[in-house]
């Protein structure tokens, strides 16, 4: 028993002894950064990255409302710019880059081949327009009234059946089946589970993933979130992004 509460205190001690960097990370970075988790922690033993995800929208406002990051990555610079203003980060610098593209189930059976078959979906799923793939997915329908024309644009938001508030979300939707269609970063599409269609070249939208400090309440000594930062714009987390399906900023 004495073995066992001597085992505990040294685990706890050690836990207690790590660095905590808090890091808020769009969805869409979701797998990417349980590998760049790793990496790190690999390499910077005394530091433990403690990440959450939710949609860029939602972390920028649980850092308004005062939650503890140290870190902010969001898939829209327009949140961190944001948070900028109030005073709550600093600078932010581009570490990836993704693509819009649509997304569609494994056995597509309504046959999407491309972005002019889209109004043949009876259902499809996109994000809220507060999210960064919401706004982007707009950005698309808006160009795609010059290009296919406006009833082509009307019939394809008429068959908008639900919006979601982060990509995971979206892209759960068409891997269970419970959607036809949905518009999604093309690293959504990496892990098998949905096929990618892309968008012609007139349509195309990049997203821009910025990693910004965040002036977190109480906490004064910045050494390791800045070290993070700057490792994160670096080969190493460069590589392991790329991995992911995302490209260089």
């Amino acid at each position: 028993m004495r073995r066992v509460v001597l085992l505990l205190w040294l685990l706890l001690g050690c836990a207690g002894d790590a660095d905590v960097v808090s890091v808020f990370a769009a969805s869409s970075l979701t797998d990417a950064f349980a590998d760049l988790e790793r990496a790190y922690e690999a390499t910077h033993p005394g530091v433990d990255l403690q990440v959450t995800h939710a949609g860029s929208q939602v972390l920028r406002l649980q850092i308004e409302q005062g939650a503890g990051a140290d870190v902010f990555v969001s898939a829209d610079a327009r949140h961190v710019e944001a948070l900028r203003g109030g005073g709550l980060a600093g600078q932010a610098v581009a570490i990836a880059t993704n693509e819009l593209v649509i997304g569609v189930p494994l056995d597509d059976r309504v046959g999407i081949r491309e972005f002019a078959d889209l109004d043949r979906a009876g259902r499809i799923v996109v994000g809220t327009a507060d999210v960064p793939v919401g706004a982007y997915t707009r950005q698309v329908l808006t160009t795609a009234e010059q290009t296919h024309g406006a009833a082509f644009v009307y019939a394809v938001r008429a068959r908008v059946v639900s919006e979601e508030s982060n990509v995971r979300l979206v892209r759960a939707k068409v891997a269970l089946g419970e959607a036809d269609a949905a518009f999604l970063y093309r690293t959504d599409t990496v892990s098998g589970a949905v096929r990618a269609v892309e968008l012609p070249s007139e349509l195309r939208v990049r997203a821009t993933y910025v990693a910004a400090p965040v002036a977190r309440p109480g906490r004064t000594d910045h050494a390791s979130r800045d070290a993070f930062l700057a490792w994160l714009r670096g080969p190493e987390a460069r590589t392991v992004l790329e991995g992911g399906g995302f490209g260089a900023p």
